[in-house]
Order: structure tokens, then sequence, then C-alpha cells
């Protein structure tokens, strides 16, 4: 496999060491566009044409344009240079001269600066050079300040609407669609390395140097929309379900790990307890059971800081190198009842793998023990039916770059199904004829297309905690599984990519968010084995006969603790 030489092997970049707080303005509806000039931070109200001055420490939020709000509705990107202020608004590009002094807007005089075949999503500036993301035209236009005439383009890095800022002789660009803030060499447009964000449609960005600590901070805003139980008493269901405006600042942390090529984001801090309950359907009796529980693995992106017993004691054992927690029933007896699991606390962040096509040309074949396990039908996978087959070939054509065929293969896939929860897994050709499947579905039939193509793939999950970092230290209750699968890279390793989030519409394009990458609420656990098994006097206990499923209840909670800095 081949290394393209962006930075210096050993270069590691991490942004921050301690935690900014996140800045929420006061009556706002939809944030788009960020400036900071010294320490006042500007900001877009899109929806309602504010120009707001906030304060980073207060939120005390100023609206600075009580008089043109008209004239800066639907206004995308703000940037600031030196004493003059820049936006966009439908195809054009304005500048207000002479616009700030210590700080202060004392003049919106806008004059027009360009105008583009669609409409501009984001702008920076920098010394003699203007930057207009554009998502219609899927480009990022540069401009000279002086003359206004373009000077090249870059093509943008997502498929979303962007937003752009500008910090030395990098670019960083926020995806609403993607979920992903990118850094961009300046001089030449080509991604540096990417990260995820931890809230949905981030919407605008903008560095600030902190006084105090000496931090550059990178402040991202987010405009979304949330759900949230109306108590309204003049309705006969006084309880109801609506939406409301959800718009606010946070601080997105990173460090990228150029030498093992990933790059992690925000972090938290999450307390998980996995408990069974005993509560048999059927009178069983068996005399020496083993019930075997997964425990959270270590990874790039998890770390464990301990792990304890719930109900009674385990003993832990090592499975082809993942840990599992062990608890001994002599004799089982259905009538008894218990509770019994476990509990972790875990650090975990979103990572991105920053890994191109080109990196990967000349990898060496699968070993023949690779061959043997992952290139298998080990799981109902339907690999010797004629409608899997078809697919499999179909998907990938005549591609063989391993990341490109991989990329084909979910995009088939995608264009094929439509997520929906199911009650039974079927199998993968089942599936694909009748158009529907759950995330277990998607897993099963990207495992058969990709192994069928000779991509080393396996199955991996198991929970996801609720994706609610502001409430911190109250219980978040799971209410299904999930599952992913992992694919092989010789000389790499394995490396994530999500099953259905990604498809998001008909025929895509798809986002490639949580491709080769993972959200900070993935919880990863038992990598590669089984998640739960049983096992009577050391031999696995047929399912068919007594499962799992049969004899318990199981019960997920997720706790947030705390948010994390950069590694």
């Amino acid at each position: 496999m081949t290394v393209s030489p962006n930075v210096d092997s050993s270069t590691q970049i991490t942004n921050s060491r301690s935690i900014a707080r996140t800045i929420r303005p006061m009556g706002v509806s939809l944030l788009r566009g960020l400036a900071f000039s010294g320490n006042t931070l500007f900001a877009i109200d899109s929806l309602r044409g504010f120009l707001l001055k906030v304060d980073p420490k207060t939120d005390n939020t100023t609206v600075v344009n009580p008089y043109l709000v008209s004239e800066f509705t639907d206004v995308t990107g703000l940037a600031i240079w030196e004493d003059t202020l820049w936006y966009t608004r439908d195809e054009r590009v304005y500048f207000c001269q002479n616009a700030l002094q210590d700080d202060q807007i004392v003049n919106l005089a806008p004059e027009l600066f360009a105008t583009l075949p669609y409409e501009a999503n984001g702008v920076a500036v920098l010394q003699y050079t203007v930057y207009v993301t554009c998502q219609r035209a899927g480009y990022i236009f540069v401009f000279s300040r002086e003359t206004g005439r373009e000077i090249t383009r870059f093509p943008t890095p997502g498929i979303g609407i962007e937003n752009i800022t500008v910090r030395d002789e990098e670019l960083w660009v926020c995806d609403r669609t993607e979920q992903t803030v990118y850094c961009l060499e300046r001089g030449t447009g080509k991604t540096l390395f990417s990260v995820l964000t931890p809230f949905e449609f981030p919407s605008g960005l903008a560095f600030h140097l902190d006084p105090q600590t000496g931090e550059d901070v990178l402040y991202v805003a987010y405009s979304g929309d949330e759900l949230y139980i109306l108590d309204n008493p003049n309705s006969e269901e006084q309880y109801q379900l609506a939406k409301r405006d959800r718009s606010f600042i946070h601080p997105l942390y990173y460090h990228y790990n150029q030498q093992e090529r990933y790059a992690t984001s925000n972090g938290y801090l999450i307390e998980m307890s996995y408990v069974e309950e005993l509560k048999p359907l059927d009178e069983v009796i068996l005399e020496d059971v083993e019930w075997r529980i997964a425990l959270p693995s270590e990874t790039n992106r998890q770390k464990i800081r301990e792990i304890t017993a719930i109900g009674m004691p385990f003993t832990e054992e090592i499975q082809e190198g993942e840990r599992v927690a062990v608890f001994k029933f002599k004799p089982f007896n259905s009538k008894e009842r218990r509770i019994f699991g476990w509990k972790a606390l875990l650090e975990v962040r979103a990572i991105k793998y920053q890994l191109t096509p080109l990196d990967v040309e000349d990898i060496q074949p699968l070993t023949p023990d690779f061959r043997a396990k992952y290139l298998v039908d080990d799981d109902n996978l339907a690999m010797e039916s004629a409608v899997v087959k078809d697919a499999a070939e179909a998907a990938v054509g005549t591609e063989t770059n391993i990341l490109r065929k991989l990329l084909n293969i979910r995009n088939y896939v995608y264009d094929q199904l439509s997520y929906s929860l199911t009650s039974k897994i079927e199998t993968p050709d089942v599936v694909l004829e009748r158009g529907i499947g759950s995330c277990g579905e998607y897993v099963g039939a990207l495992l058969a297309l990709g192994r069928l193509n000779g991509i080393a793939c396996r199955t991996v999950g198991r929970y996801k905690c609720p994706a609610f970092p502001e409430q911190k230290n109250i219980p978040l209750p799971a209410e299904y599984n999930h599952v992913w699968l992992e694919f092989y890279i010789p000389g790499f390793g394995w490396v994530p990519m999500e099953s259905n989030p990604d498809d998001i519409q008909d025929l895509g394009p798809y986002p490639l968010r949580f491709f080769m990458g993972l959200a900070w609420y993935h919880i990863e656990i038992g990598k590669g084995i089984k998640f739960q098994q049983l096992r009577n006097k050391g031999l696995p206990v047929n399912k068919e006969e007594v499962s799992v499923g049969s004899l318990a209840i199981n019960h997920v909670r997720f706790i947030i603790r705390e948010e994390l800095p950069a590694e």
C-alpha cells in the first residue's frame, strides 16, 4: 500500500486541550455564516435577516442591522477581512467597506463583488483572495479580491451545502449533509484530512484565538430542528409531539494522526450498562451453563476506563483478541430470577480514516487464512444464489480498486434498498428482491456482495448511544441494537463502514460521512465474535432448543458523563 505524503508522517495535529463553552445566541432560528473580529463573534440568522453580534462568554446577542433585516434575509455566508465585511446572498457575493471599527459594525453599505452561475453558499477572505462555495456547481470558486476575476476553482469535498473559512495556508469547509469538516490545502484544494462533527447539520464555521489560553479554537454553527413534547392544556390530547428550531455554536476538537491515517473529533465519557433479566418463556434445567457476553473493544476511537459487574460476578476471558464476560450457573433453573451484566466507562470519539483509492492501489492479496475466514458464506448470506451472484457482478463491473469496489457495492445496495425495521433478518437474496431491509439486512447484502468480490469483511456492532450529547448525567435507554461492518485492507487493517444511515435519498448521490468513519455514539463490542453465547458443559447450546431471547430480557442504558478534549 502506498501512502500520500500530505504532511510529515510523524505529524499529529490537535487543536485543543481544554473544553470551551457552547455558545447559544438568543432568539435565533437559522444560523449560517460565522466570523470573528478580535474577541467579537458575528453570525447570520438567515431566516430572520439578523446580522448578530454575540458575546461568546455570556451569549448576549445584539442585532446590528435593525433597519436592514430585509437586505440580510437569506444571507448564507459571512467573512471579515481587516475592516471589510463579506457575505453571500443568492448567486451574488457582496462586501461592505469600512464596515468595522474597533470590532464594532459602523457601516453597512453593500457593494456587488461577483455573481456565480448558481446560489453561493459560503465565503472566506484572506489577503487578496476570496473563496466562495457553491453546492450546485460543485466547486469552490477562487477570486482575486482586487479585480473580482476568477483565478481558479476546486471541486467541493462533499455533496451538501458547504460553508467555508480560511486559516493561514488552509481552507476549512463544513458540509451540512456529510456532517463533516474538511481541512484543505489553500493553494490546491486538496483534502488534508476530515473529521465528523458531533451534531448534525453544520452550517458555518470560524476560528478564534483565545487570548487567555492561546488556543486556536474552531467553532461550528449547527442549525436544524428538534422534536419535543408540547404541553398544550387547551387540547384534548394535552401532550403532543412537535418540532422547534435548534441553532447553536459548539467548539470542534480534532486530532489528526497522519502516521496511522485517521482523524478523531469530539469525544465523550460514556457509561454503558448491559443487563440481562432472567425471565424464561419455558421451563429449562441445564446442569453447567456459561452465559458469555462480549465486552466493549479497545480501538483507535474507543478506550475502556473500567468495567464492573452488575448483579452477579463474572470471570473474564479473551476470545480472538476480544474480552468476554463469563457468567456461570451450576445448575441453571428457569424458575430462578436474576439480573446480571456489566457496566463500562468508555472514552469514545468520532473517527474518520484518511485513505484514498490511490493509497490502496498496490495492496497485497489476502492471505489463505483470511480468505478461508472472511470470503465464505458463514452467516446465511445466500452467496450461491443467482440473485446475489448477479448483484455482485452488476455492482462492481470491471473495477479493481478495493475502495472503489466497496463504494460501488454500497451505492448499488443503497439504490436497491430502502430502510425499514423488520421483525426477522432475511437472507440477502430475499432482501434484494423485496427492496426493503433493516440495518442487519443491509449488512448481510453488503457482506455477501463484498465477499463475492474478494473483499474480506465482517459484521460489527452492537449499540448506539442516543445521540444527545447535551443530555448529560441522565439515563438514556437504547431501544434497539445496531450493526455495521468492517472491511479489511491488506497492509493496513480493518476499516469501518456503516450499514444504512448514509442511504438518505433515492438513487443518490450518497454522502461519505460513515464510509471509513464512525460517529462518537457508536459503541464497538466484541468485534469478530458473537455478542452472546450459551454453553452447557463447555459446548455451545443449540439455539433452536434454547436461545438467549427465550431466557431473558435485556436492558441497555447509557449515561453521558462529560465531554472530552482532543487526544
